[in-house]
């Protein structure tokens, strides 16, 4: 037989309170203020409380939050019940804990929802009050069997809804208290992990070729990179981004940049580099996590590199002539397949520069609140190409600061800013048509030295002699005594051959390929050298004097 009783306003519980029920009020409220365990208060609470009302046994059960069921945390009477559960909603107490509210049972035998005797002890009449919070209740307060054979009434389902509030503030109390300390624990976890990382960054060096800055979008960042000298000379790098959030991610980016460093000291192909560090994190790695990364040398002798991409998104090469080329991976991140066997790939820098960054770059959001995509990085590229190579990493960076960035970002630049142009020989002398053939001569000797084949050398001496007597004809209407110098320069990948004159300013705008369906003789110089040559460019010199026009082919 059950009777189900209102939860009403303190205010109202309080009236029939006599002065020994609020003296027992206010030592349980002092009790739970002054004790740093409240494990040991409940326990004596539940004693007090049994003894006051005069019952044969008490109990506190609290909800586990992550399975729902009822779990008895103290008690007191004949029988220990502590570690008792009940499922959620189940019995009289899940009873008062889904409904909020006092139940009182004064025959448990007429009860659908009594569960029975628990170890022995035989129950006749309950109790029970929830343990009411902000969130809902947490748990309740149990009393079991009048000493003296007694039903409870009333005034005791008030008296324990009075005792319930003080004892449920205190567990909830605990409760803020234990997520606070484990809070402050996991943050001084992500501090010491961040310091960690920092420490296996490398530290940066001026006038070195290879710059690079990480971002991270929390306190920990699941990016990392990493760049070191080998003995030949050359500059062994990698990026990495691993794949996931938090201190998963965290242990995952320390192990790979270990693995990849390891692996990399010895100088082997980047293929192969990578194939070792996959077949490694296979083996270890929790399935479902994964490592994007790139990996290679640059040699600063030869302005070369050779790398190999895991699943990393494609790098920029921005050549010396501006143009833009994208490096896509050819390989699946690592950790997925074990027996996967990466391959490297060579490119020359030849005075550009190759760019390398995580998705959390291309995933930074821009003011329409889209992701600016690997166009959006090209053009953040292109107006910050006049910076020395630190300076342009960092004019990146802080462009992507004042967007929203969603992930962790990491940039790495490998700059050839340094390499000097080797001069190879050049003519000068007046604008006398019968010089053309010293031209033809010098350029002839100076592309066979280059290695270039009989067909090409031949199509760019025609090139550089059609550029000649534009010259001849147009700067200086055919007059022999204008001045005339070509010079021959090596970049380090390419030959440039810069033609100069003194004669009036042309407009660079006027100098363009001709329009091959006008029907009109002559006019296809420029033409010519804009099929042969990979680029060129027609402007002023810097002392404001003549013409200078440009050509460049790049080497066989």
């Amino acid at each position: 037989m059950s009777q189900e009783l209102p939860i009403l306003p303190l205010s109202t519980n309080l009236a029939g309170i006599g002065a020994e029920e609020a003296g027992i009020l206010a030592d349980f409220s002092h009790a739970f203020a002054a004790s740093m365990d409240v494990g040991e208060t409940l326990r004596r609470a539940v004693s007090q409380i049994a003894d006051h009302m005069n019952a044969e046994a008490a109990a506190v059960f609290l909800t586990d939050p992550l399975t729902g069921d009822i779990e008895c945390r103290a008690c007191a009477g004949p029988v220990d019940v502590v570690g008792l559960r009940v499922q959620r909603g189940k019995g009289i107490v899940g009873r008062a804990i889904a409904g909020n509210r006092v139940e009182m049972v004064r025959d448990t035998s007429l009860d659908p929802d009594y569960l029975g005797d628990q170890r022995g002890f035989h129950t006749r009449s309950i109790l029970c009050a929830p343990l009411d919070s902000a969130e809902g209740a947490i748990g309740a307060l149990q009393v079991l069997n009048k000493r003296d054979g007694a039903l409870f009434d009333q005034h005791d389902a008030n008296v324990l809804r009075l005792l319930a509030v003080p004892t449920a503030l205190a567990l909830n109390n605990a409760r803020l208290t234990r997520e606070l300390v484990e809070q402050n624990r996991i943050k001084r976890e992500f501090q010491l992990a961040r310091q960690m990382q920092k420490t296996l960054l490398p530290a940066r060096r001026r006038d070195f070729p290879v710059t690079a800055l990480n971002l991270p979008a929390r306190e920990i960042s699941g990016d990392f990179y990493d760049f070191f000298d080998l003995p030949d000379g050359r500059i062994a790098f990698c990026v990495g981004d691993v794949a996931g959030k938090g201190m998963d991610a965290a242990l995952l980016m320390v192990r790979a940049s270990s693995c990849l460093r390891w692996a990399g000291r010895d100088g082997t192909a980047p293929g192969e580099w990578l194939t070792k560090v996959n077949r490694e994190l296979c083996e270890t790695v929790t399935r479902g996590m994964f490592v994007c990364a790139v990996a290679g040398y640059y040699d600063p002798a030869t302005s070369c590199i050779e790398l190999a991409n895991a699943g990393f998104p494609p790098l920029l090469l921005r050549r010396a002539d501006e143009s833009m080329h994208e490096l896509p991976a050819d390989g699946p991140p690592l950790g997925i397949l074990g027996d996967f066997e990466y391959h490297e790939e060579r490119v020359a820098l030849a005075g550009g520069s190759l760019y390398a960054f995580s998705d959390g770059v291309t995933d930074v959001r821009g003011p329409e609140r889209r992701p600016i995509g690997i166009e959006g990085v090209r053009d953040l590229i292109s107006r910050v190409s006049g910076l020395n190579p630190r300076a342009r990493v960092r004019a990146i960076v802080g462009q992507l600061r004042k967007m929203s960035l969603a992930d962790d970002t990491t940039l790495m630049l490998i700059a050839d800013d340094r390499a000097p142009a080797r001069y190879l020989g050049g003519l000068a002398g007046s604008s006398d048509p019968e010089n053309l053939r010293l031209v033809r001569r010098k350029v002839t000797e100076v592309l066979t030295q280059l290695g270039f084949g009989e067909k090409q050398r031949q199509t760019m001496v025609l090139a550089v002699d059609e550029a000649v007597a534009n010259v001849i004809r147009h700067a200086y209407g055919g007059c022999c005594e204008g001045r005339v110098e070509l010079s021959v320069w090596l970049d380090t990948d390419a030959v440039r051959f810069e033609l100069r004159d003194y004669a009036d300013p042309v407009d660079p705008n006027l100098i363009k390929p001709r329009d091959l369906s006008e029907c009109r003789p002559g006019g296809l110089g420029i033409n010519l050298i804009d099929s042969v040559m990979d680029h060129w460019v027609f402007r002023h010199p810097e002392d404001g004097v003549g013409n200078l026009l440009t050509m460049t082919k790049r080497l066989p």
